[in-house]
């Protein structure tokens, strides 16, 4: 595992997420955004956003530089949030519970077998000296 990401509390019930997240599971990072941008569905635009997340977080490893294309998702999973409960007026004076599910998104990046992530190229820093200031 390279990097991971986590989505937690979206209002969006784990069963609608489901099936956008079989379409991407496995698939290389840069070809995954591209579905996910093309898909039609709500759920594709958070599932897209923790995606780009978690390649932001491999960008920051030190003294490697990974890649959309190096990139793929090793593991992507939603999980049943905590449910909202609202209610609603039914017949005879009742009320009926609606619950609004939400779901908690975890995407991580591996690299593809047999790829490198290329090292970083580090800068040398420069040391100021501080002027001093002889008394007079």
């Amino acid at each position: 595992m390279v990097s991971k990401a986590l989505a937690k509390y979206i209002r969006i019930s784990s069963k609608r997420m489901q099936p956008i997240t079989r379409i991407v599971r496995g698939k290389r990072v840069g070809e995954a955004l591209f579905i996910l941008a093309g898909l039609n569905k709500r759920g594709a635009k958070v599932l897209k956003t923790v995606i780009e997340s978690a390649l932001a977080n491999a960008k920051r490893v030190p003294d490697k530089t990974y890649t959309d294309d190096k990139l793929y998702i090793s593991r992507l999973t939603v999980d049943q949030g905590p449910s909202l409960k609202r209610f609603r007026a039914m017949s005879m004076g009742r009320a009926g519970t609606i619950r609004k599910r939400t779901s908690h998104v975890r995407v991580e990046l591996d690299l593809l077998p047999g790829a490198q992530p290329a090292k970083k190229e580090r800068k040398e820093k420069v040391l100021k000296k501080k002027l001093v200031k002889q008394g007079a």
